[in-house]
């Protein structure tokens, strides 16, 4: 039996839930409560849920039953069929051993100069006294993270190719977006474009693979790709160049758009709380364990009140009773964080910007999981919200922004993304004098 939920007709709710998720979860849960169902093509009922003990249930579950890979299987079109968001149970398993330790703290800790150094050189082409959307610039800034620490590539033409291709993959219109479900649609005429974009960004990332594999430097290297080539499971086995191919993929559709619209985020939110921004810029400054950490809280706050997607999602195996329901195989549960970091019960007076509730504070991951939750939590979680970390302390140390009493900029779909609808518009004053460089710190309980 499915809980309660809107009697409104199917393809009208599939279209509210693909353009307007936030609002339609949140109209939904004031009407129905913790527990409710809605429908959606192509993926049929889905059952969310706001209560904690019932995320526990399903982050603590048999991931035989529980299957993430299944649920994500919309992706298909774009990360391929060997991408670790995809695979389930022991496949899934083992494949994550596999990549864990380029994302290990100490491997995220030796790209942190070159992030900095990739935000300082794009921060040094800002406009000064002129409104602009940051989220271009975030976007360029992680794409570069991601094609020097993740790719590692070197080559400055090959770097200018892959800057041109890869946006082209992620960045999809609805031609691209309805092949991701249905690959076959890419043998069809109008779908040509994204095809050829597609085995454009192949060809490239194929070329990288072979170089590295290649490369008498690969046992020195730190970039992820590399560490990927190296690595085999307990019986020798290493990836072959479309699992690898597939990864990198994986890790570009997880890591570019969403690090750069949390980052956006957090300057929307900065720019419009003037006492934040004071302490943010002192922080930033200080470079010290208490600076740190009071980034550290801006970040969790800012992915907390903003987050980048709404819900994470299980596809049932078998019937199974979740929060009080019986529910059959087939069904899609789909853990609300956006619904829980909105709830007044866990964070009194929800809407307001406030780092200091995250001081000190070791979050519960059930009541704060924009990574999503158990086995599957994201693999570069920790690697994002460094990287966040890392630039938001670089633009605060490089420029001084102007406060605004502009409106809150909307949250806007974009394919699974939510992205502030202008563009996090923002206006440098004045550019700052360099401050000295301090080490990153990153403790082992960084973030739970």
């Amino acid at each position: 039996m499915l809980p309660p939920g809107p009697k409104l007709p199917k393809p009208l709710q599939t279209a509210l839930m693909w353009t307007r998720p936030h609002r339609w979860a949140a109209t939904n849960r004031r009407r129905y409560g913790d527990v409710f169902r809605v429908w959606a093509a192509p993926s049929g009922w889905l059952v969310y849920l706001a209560d904690p003990a019932d995320i526990k249930t399903v982050f603590a579950g048999d991931p035989a039953v529980y299957h993430a890979g299944e649920a994500n299987s919309i992706l298909r079109g774009v990360v391929g069929d060997s991408s670790v968001l995809l695979l389930d149970e022991a496949r899934h398993r083992d494949r994550r051993k596999l990549m864990l330790p380029p994302f290990h703290r100490d491997a995220v800790r030796r790209q942190a100069e070159l992030m900095a150094e990739i935000a300082d050189a794009d921060v040094a082409r800002w406009p000064v006294g002129r409104e602009f959307p940051v989220a271009p610039r975030m976007a360029a800034i992680t794409l570069e993270v991601i094609l020097r620490t993740v790719i590692g590539t070197e080559d400055p033409a090959r770097l200018a190719a892959l800057r041109g291709a890869l946006p082209k993959v992620t960045d999809m219109n609805l031609l691209g977006v309805s092949s991701m479900a249905n690959p076959g649609l890419l043998r069809r005429w109008p779908w040509r474009g994204v095809r050829r974009r597609r085995a454009e960004a192949d060809a490239l990332l194929y070329a990288e693979i072979a170089q590295r594999r290649a490369d008498p430097r690969l046992a020195e290297r730190t970039d992820v790709l590399a560490m990927l080539v190296r690595a085999a499971d307990e019986g020798g086995r290493q990836m072959t160049d479309a699992e690898l191919r597939d990864q990198l993929i994986t890790l570009l559709m997880a890591g570019h758009e969403t690090t750069a619209t949390a980052l956006s985020w957090a300057l929307e939110r900065l720019v419009r709380n003037p006492e934040v921004l004071r302490r943010a810029v002192a922080a930033a400054d200080a470079g010290d364990a208490a600076g740190d950490e009071y980034l550290d809280a801006l970040v969790k706050e800012t992915l907390r009140i903003r987050p980048v997607i709404h819900e994470v999602a299980r596809t049932l195996t078998r019937p199974v009773q979740v929060a009080g329901y019986d529910l059959p195989a087939g069904t899609i549960v789909m853990p609300a964080m956006g619904l829980v970091h909105a709830s007044a019960e866990h964070y009194p007076d929800p809407e307001r910007f406030d780092p200091d509730r995250m001081v000190g504070v070791t979050v519960s991951p059930t009541t704060w999981f924009p990574f999503g939750g158990g086995g599957r939590r994201c693999l570069g979680a920790t690697f994002a919200q460094v990287e966040i970390r890392v630039v938001l302390r670089q633009i605060l140390r490089r420029v001084q922004l102007d406060t605004t009493d502009a409106p809150d900029e909307p949250q806007r779909v974009k394919h699974i993304t939510l992205v502030p609808r202008r563009g996090a518009r923002i206006r440098v004053r004045a550019r700052r004098a360099a401050t000295p460089p301090s080490p990153l710190r990153i403790p082992k309980a960084h973030f739970a």
